[in-house]
C-alpha cells in the first residue's frame, strides 16, 4: 500500500525525509510556517509510521518542486493530510530554507507488561503483530529500550503461543546496524514471541556492558544526570537490583564522561532495601550546581552463577546457570564450537576443553539459550542470555588442573597447572616427552609433537616447583610421581610449552573400502558429519587425512529418520583448522555426508594408468 498524496524525500528512512503533498497531479513541496505538530502526527499515521518526533524547515534539503500555497489546519485525528482543513487565502512566499522536514519514528510498543516499558513487543505494519527473530540477546533489546524511551534492558526472552500466528519477523544484525525497525521486518507465522523487559526510569549509558555506565534518571519524561555527591553505596545497591544487574563494584564520578542532560536537583536517600531509586525518599532542598565532572558512574557486577554438575568432578557435566536469583537452569547452546565452549572453562576456572556435547530431554525444559558468538574474552554472560524453552541441553568437560595458554589451537600452548587454586607454570627443565603424552592425552589431544620452553610465551603465573617424573600411562598429569626437592628458579624463557597433534579420529564406514562411505568424527562418540557447503576440495581434505588418496565424489544420504550429526563448515576445513574446531554443535538432521576417496596417492593412480597404456599400446603393435 502507498499513501495517495504524501511522502517523504531524502530521508535516512521511509519514515523521514522532505514533505511533498500531491494535487492535481503535481508534488509541492510545503512551507514549515504552514505545518505544525498536530499536521505532522496525521502525515506520520497516514505513512504507517510512528508519532512525530522531529519537525524542521530544510532538514532534508529544499527539492526543485513547488511549493504548497494552503496552510494546513488540522485536528491531529484526521487519517490522511489532505482531509484537513486548509487557510482561506494562499502564501506566495516562503523563506528560503524553510521546506518542512519530518521525522517518524517507528511504530513500536510493548503491551500486557506490568508497565509501558514491559511485555509482549509488537510492531505496526499496517496492523500490529508480535515480533519475533533470531539471536536476540540484551544488548539487542537494549536498542528497543532506547528506542521507546525506556530505560535499560532488563531481561530478554521467548513466549511460546498454543499454535502458529501472524508475526514480524526481525533480525537482530539488522537492528544493529542501526536501520529503523520497519525496515528490518518480514512478514512471518512463529509459535514463539518475544517478552522484553526495561528499567521504567533509570538507565546506564556509555558504560562497556548493560551493567555499568553514567547514571541517568527520568522524571516527567526527562532524563537528568545524577551528581556523584547526591549519590552512595545504598542508592547504587537499589539501581543495580532494579536493572538485574549484581552488587555495585565501582562508583565514580565521571567515570562514563558527562553527557548533555541536565543535572538532577535532590539527593537519594535509599535505605537499601528499595525496588526502584524513584521509590527512595530524596532531600527536601534542591541542590543548584554540582562540580564538573561529578556525574555519578557506576559499575555493577555480574549477577550471574555458573555450574557443571553430574560429573566425575566441578569440570564436567551439564552446563547451568543460575540468572537474577532465579533457579539454576540448564544452558542450550547455539552454533558453538569446542573454541565457544572454552570460555565456559575458563569461566570456571577450569583447564582446557576436552569435549563438549548437546544432550537431548525427553521434553522441553526452561533453559538459557546462549549466542556462541556472543561469547569473546571478558564476556559478560548476561548479556548473552536468553530465556527460551528447549530439549536440548549442553554437557561439558574441561580439564581439572592442567590448561594450555595463546596456542594457535586448542592443542598447543604454554603449560600451565593446578593446584590449591592456583595455576603455576612449569619449567621446561622439569617436563619431558612422557610427561607431555600424558598432559596432551588429558586434553583429548593426540600425541605430543613439539615440546619447546617459552614457544608460547612466559605469563605471569608463578613457577610449579617441583619435576614431574610420569611413567606415560598416567590419565592426567597431577597422577604421575614428582621430585622430592623444590626447584626454586628456572632460566627466563623456559616455561614449557606444547603442542599436542591434531586429534581428529575420522573414519569413513559403510563403504565398499575403508576409504568410502559415511564420514563420521568422534569427539566423545562417533558421529555422522552433516553436509554443509561440501564439494571435492573440501573432501581431498579428508581422503588426504585418512592417507586414502584423491576424492572421487562427495554426496548426501537421506536417512529414514532424524539423528544427532555434527555439522562440519566447508571453509572451516579448507582454511587448514583442527577438525574438531571446525565442528559445529550437534544438529538433529536426516542428512549425512557421504566420501569416497581413492585408496590410492594419486602418483600411484598416475603411475598405473601409465602402465595400463604402455601395455595397450604394446598388444596392438
Amino acid at each position: 500500500m502507498c499513501p495517495d498524496s504524501v511522502r517523504l524525500l531524502n530521508g535516512s528512512s521511509v519514515c523521514s525525509g522532505r514533505l511533498e503533498v500531491k494535487s492535481d497531479q503535481t508534488w509541492s513541496s510545503v512551507c514549515e510556517a504552514d505545518f505544525d505538530q498536530q499536521d505532522a502526527e496525521v502525515v506520520c499515521r497516514e505513512l504507517g509510521c510512528g508519532p512525530s518526533s522531529v519537525l524542521q524547515g530544510a532538514l532534508y534539503g529544499e527539492g526543485e518542486a513547488p511549493m504548497w500555497t494552503k496552510e494546513f489546519q488540522c485536528g491531529g485525528h484526521e487519517s490522511a493530510l489532505l482531509d484537513c482543513r486548509s487557510s482561506d487565502s494562499d502564501r506566495n512566499t516562503c523563506s528560503p530554507g524553510r521546506a518542512a522536514g519530518l521525522t517518524c519514528s517507528d511504530p513500536v510498543r510493548l503491551v500486557g507488561g506490568a508497565s509501558r516499558c514491559s511485555g509482549t513487543l509488537e510492531m505496526k505494519l499496517g496492523e500490529w503483530r508480535p515480533v519475533v527473530g533470531y539471536r536476540w540477546t540484551l544488548k539487542t533489546a537494549a536498542v528497543i529500550c532506547e528506542h521507546l524511551d525506556c530505560g535499560s534492558a532488563v531481561s530478554v526472552g521467548q513466549r511460546e503461543e498454543i499454535s502458529d500466528i501472524s508475526t514480524w519477523w526481525v533480525e537482530s544484525n539488522c537492528i544493529h546496524s542501526g536501520s529503523p525497525l520497519r525496515e528490518c521486518a518480514t512478514p512471518y507465522h512463529d509459535d514463539s514471541i518475544w517478552n522484553l523487559t526495561c528499567s521504567d526510569s533509570v538507565r546506564l549509558l556509555n558504560g562497556s556492558s548493560v551493567c555499568s555506565g553514567r547514571l541517568e534518571v527520568k522524571s516527567d519524561q526527562t532524563w537528568s544526570s545524577v551528581c556523584e555527591a547526591d549519590f552512595d553505596q545504598q542508592d547504587a545497591e537499589v539501581v543495580c537490583r532494579e536493572l538485574g544487574c549484581g552488587p555495585p563494584s565501582v562508583l565514580q564520578g565521571a567515570l562514563y564522561g558527562e553527557g548533555e542532560a541536565p543535572m538532577w536537583t535532590k539527593e537519594f536517600q535509599c535505605g537499601g532495601h528499595e525496588s526502584a531509586l524513584l521509590d527512595c525518599r530524596s532531600s527536601d532542598s534542591d541542590r543548584n550546581t554540582c562540580s564538573p565532572g561529578r556525574a555519578a558512574g557506576l559499575t555493577c557486577s555480574d549477577p550471574d552463577d555458573v555450574r557443571l554438575v553430574g560429573g566425575a568432578s566441578r569440570c564436567t557435566g551439564r552446563l547451568e546457570v543460575k540468572h537474577l536469583g532465579d533457579q539454576w537452569r540448564p544452558v542450550k547452546l547455539l552454533d558453538w564450537t569446542l573454541k565457544a565452549a572454552a570460555f565456559f572453562c575458563q569461566h570456571l576456572d577450569c583447564g582446557s576443553v576436552v569435549s563438549a556435547a548437546d544432550r537431548h530431554l525427553y521434553s522441553k525444559t526452561s533453559v538459557w539459550t546462549v549466542y556462541a558468538d556472543c561469547l569473546y574474552p571478558g564476556f559478560d554472560l548476561r548479556e548473552c542470555l536468553m530465556s527460551d524453552r528447549s530439549p536440548f541441553i549442553m554437557h561439558l568437560t574441561c580439564s581439572d588442573s592442567v590448561r594450555l595458554l595463546n596456542g594457535s589451537s586448542l592443542c598447543s600452548g604454554r603449560l600451565e597447572v593446578k593446584s590449591d587454586q592456583t595455576w603455576s607454570s612449569v619449567c621446561e627443565a622439569d617436563f619431558d616427552q612422557q610427561n607431555a603424552e600424558v598432559v596432551c592425552r588429558e586434553l583429548g589431544c593426540g600425541p605430543s609433537s613439539v615440546l619447546q620452553g617459552a614457544l608460547y610465551g612466559e605469563g605471569e603465573a608463578p613457577m610449579w616447583t617441583k619435576e614431574f617424573q610420569c611413567g606415560g600411562h598416567e590419565s592426567a598429569l597431577l597422577d604421575c610421581r614428582s621430585s622430592d626437592s623444590d626447584r626454586n628458579t628456572c632460566s627466563p624463557g623456559r616455561a614449557a610449552g606444547l603442542t599436542c597433534s591434531d586429534p581428529d579420529d575420522v573414519r569413513l564406514v559403510g563403504g565398499a573400502s575403508r576409504c568410502s562411505g559415511t564420514l563420521e568424527m568422534k569427539l566423545g562418540e562417533w558421529t555422522p558429519v552433516d553436509v554443509d557447503g561440501w564439494t571435492l576440495k573440501t573432501a581431498a581434505f579428508i581422503c588426504k587425512l585418512l592417507d586414502c588418496g584423491s576424492a572421487v565424489s562427495v554426496g548426501e544420504t537421506k536417512e529414514t529418520s532424524n539423528r544427532f550429526v555434527w555439522r562440519i563448515k566447508s571453509d572451516c576445513v579448507q582454511s587448514g583448522s583442527p577438525l574438531r574446531e571446525c565442528a559445529l554443535s550437534y544438529i538433529f538432521t536426516s542428512s549425512i555426508l557421504n566420501l569416497t576417496c581413492s585408496d590410492k596417492p594419486v602418483s600411484d593412480i598416475t603411475s598405473d594408468i601409465i602402465k595400463g597404456w604402455s601395455r595397450s599400446c604394446f598388444r596392438r603393435f
